[in-house]
């Protein structure tokens, strides 16, 4: 059994919680790990370096293009930075996720 990790950035905490907590009331994700980072991107014709938060949702495949979805409605961000990832666990904590998206 496999399920994904999607990666997200935010400006912020309070809009990284928003779009969490938006996605696990929809039954979306199972839970979400916040983590601060630094980011050096180009954008707009220039090198920009800021602080920012990543998001870590955990959820089954089934929901990737809802969640995309999702997070491109209420996010910020002109171009928001939702990356999908492969992954598998032991297998309690794959039928928890399974369960608590369903």
């Amino acid at each position: 059994m496999t399920f994904i990790i999607i990666y997200i950035t935010h400006k912020n905490m309070a809009e990284a919680r928003k779009v969490a907590t938006h996605l696990l009331k929809r039954r979306l994700i199972a839970c979400v790990n916040y983590f601060p980072i630094t980011s050096a991107y180009w954008w707009n014709g220039k090198i920009e370096n800021s602080r920012e938060i990543v998001s870590l949702v955990k959820t089954k495949p089934e929901h990737w293009t809802k969640i995309k979805s999702a997070v491109k409605k209420i996010h910020p961000y002109t171009t928001p930075c939702i990356m999908k990832m492969n992954v598998t666990a032991n297998k309690d904590y794959e039928q928890w996720i399974r369960k608590e998206t369903a």
